[in-house]
């Protein structure tokens, strides 16, 4: 039986970093994003069941004990990797600079941004299907996800109530399905590339394919808003 998940990883938030040929330092920081970076990788290709700590242990040159120690459990360790995926999305977005933008230039950056985002972090996408395959259960367990996501919705919300009112996009539209429209569009590309691809025959990962299909999807979220 796991210990349950405590209190340990809090405050400490893990930064990118490659794994070091050894991690058992003084530097609880670097240690957690060793492990973070790993574990990253070993949820997202097998899902929070198939994952083994003894391999991030082994791949991080640290303990069960220690990962233990950080994240307190497998699920602890997990929740932890979740809630930074999201964390580096949110971050990269907020330097999007949406507001010195007009309205509909701003919404074409978002898309495109959330469009390369999806398509180039594999890890990302397979990390939410899998919490989607657990149907949210452990992600409903963060203290931070709702405040993490937070700025999302408010940036939707400022550019489509000055695209409101310059006249530009229609009103009446709720800026979570705003969101949604655009998350469902281009998490689609990287969630169903491969059974998609092999159905109708296209590569979708081909830069020519990805160009025309990022074009396509910033006109369709851009006609839906338009007035």
């Amino acid at each position: 039986m796991n210990e349950p998940v405590h209190s340990r990883r809090h405050g400490v938030r893990a930064k990118p970093l490659a794994v070091k040929e050894t991690t058992r330092t003084n530097d609880p920081e670097r240690t957690m994003a060793n492990i973070m970076e790993v574990a990253m990788a070993e949820f997202a290709e097998k899902g929070l069941a198939g994952a083994r700590i003894d391999e991030i242990a082994a791949a991080t040159h640290t303990s069960k004990r220690m990962i233990y120690y950080y994240f307190g459990s497998k699920e602890g360790l997990y929740l932890a990797v979740l809630e930074e995926s999201y964390r580096r999305m949110r971050e990269i977005e907020g330097q999007l600079n949406l507001d010195d933008l007009e309205p509909e230039a701003a919404l074409r950056r978002l898309v495109e941004f959330t469009f390369d985002h999806h398509a180039g972090n594999e890890t990302y996408i397979r990390l939410v299907v899998s919490e989607n395959m657990n149907r949210g259960q452990f992600l409903a367990q963060s203290k931070s996800i709702q405040q993490l996501n937070v700025p999302a919705i408010s940036s939707i919300h400022k550019l489509y109530e000055r695209g409101v009112a310059s006249g530009a996009f229609r009103p009446g539209l709720d800026p979570i399905d705003i969101h949604a429209s655009i998350s469902a569009l281009t998490f689609f590309n990287v969630s169903n590339r491969h059974t998609f691809g092999l159905i109708f025959k296209r590569d979708f990962a081909a830069s020519a394919v990805a160009t025309h299909r990022r074009a396509a999807v910033v006109d369709m979220v851009v006609r839906f808003v338009r007035k």
